[in-house]
């Protein structure tokens, strides 16, 4: 097996997810008497939170080459939101970083979506880190919710669901704004932000849902046993 090492801590609850998923998922190929090889650097979220890009940029770099330094052979971010990172980081090592984005595009494309829904929290959803790849290299269109509603959704993703609290005022939110985006045309929905899916679920719902730390994680597991 390969060994991957993976960016955690923005936040600590996206990266057992990660580690959960990452093991369940190789050991449904190699069985549950092993695991795979992963080597995990947590960063205190006080970095995200801070929004100095620069300092970011260099942390992740710094946290990167160690990780490649200590023998991994491909990065994983555990979140949604630190990919925007990727452009700075990627070009200066020699170890592939593995992309949140392709991930979902390439279950976009096997599923035949053109237009996704992204929700997730303020920088995800307004950042390009997302909707650059899928539009670049799987020709995938990515719409956000309106102006008005991208605070109320960056509260509910930053004060409750990444702090464990899943409320009900938080699901008919986002219920609603996937009906809302749905009556824009898309046809598909990213849930950008690792918790999303633990609050809502596919059958609540009469559209796909691309629950992007489940592809990701897949996508992780197929790179070690590759």
């Amino acid at each position: 097996m390969k060994t991957l090492g993976l960016i955690g801590g923005t936040s600590w609850h996206s990266t057992i997810v990660y580690y959960k998923l990452i093991n369940q998922l190789v050991g449904q190929k190699i069985g549950p008497q092993a695991n795979p090889p992963l080597i995990i650097h947590s960063i205190n979220i006080e970095l995200m939170r801070e929004q100095n890009i620069k300092k970011i940029n260099e942390k992740y770099l710094e946290v990167s080459r160690s990780l490649e330094q200590a023998g991994a052979e491909a990065i994983i971010i555990c979140a949604n939101t630190p990919h925007m990172t990727f452009g700075y980081v990627q070009p200066k090592i020699n170890i592939p970083i593995l992309h949140i984005a392709d991930a979902t595009g390439t279950q976009a494309s096997k599923l035949g979506l053109k237009q996704l829904g992204l929700l997730g929290n303020k920088p995800t959803m307004t950042g390009d880190f997302i909707p650059n790849i899928l539009k670049t290299n799987y020709q995938i269109e990515t719409i956000i919710p309106e102006a008005h509603c991208l605070s109320q959704a960056h509260h509910y993703v930053s004060k409750e669901l990444t702090q464990g609290i899943f409320s009900e005022k938080a699901k008919n939110f986002f219920i609603t704004q996937i009906d809302l985006l749905k009556k824009r045309g898309v046809d598909g929905i990213i849930l950008g932000c690792t918790e999303l899916p633990l609050l809502i679920k596919q059958s609540e719902v009469d559209i796909p849902l691309l629950a992007t730390t489940d592809l990701h994680a897949q996508m992780a597991a197929d790179f070690i046993l590759s």
